[in-house]
């Protein structure tokens, strides 16, 4: 059992930066492939970005490729999407999730468990 807390999300101007952190409790945190996927109001989820267990081959959607960066620190059990160049179309609810795999995947229904999603507002 994995339980994902996330944090960093906020209110930030058109232009700006943000760094969102989700910690992870368990074991073998390097196992598990981590994704950031966002929800914005009256839109599906939409996979973001994600990293294998062992931080290699970072994969992020096409639309947001060159302002977000994935990265993970395992000895901390924490994944981080550092997010730059923000957007008013930015804002969303961000969701950490874990995948029973070492091996990434950008499609929702193949990550196991979810946190509770953090909030960011871009405004213009």
């Amino acid at each position: 059992q994995v339980t994902l807390v996330e944090s960093g999300g906020g209110l930030v101007q058109a232009g700006g930066s943000l760094r969102l952190s989700c910690a992870a409790s368990g074991r073998r945190f390097s196992n598990y492939a981590m994704g950031w996927f966002r929800q914005a109001p009256g839109k599906e989820r939409e996979f973001a970005a994600a990293i294998t267990g062992n931080g290699d081959n970072p994969v992020y959607t096409d639309t947001l490729k060159g302002r977000l960066t994935i990265s993970r620190d395992n000895a901390k059990n924490t994944v981080y999407l550092q997010m730059n160049t923000l957007k008013p179309e930015d804002t969303a609810v961000y969701y950490c999730a874990a995948r029973s795999s070492p091996f990434t995947s950008t499609r929702e229904r193949q990550y196991n468990y979810w946190g509770q999603g953090t909030q960011v507002t871009v405004s213009s």
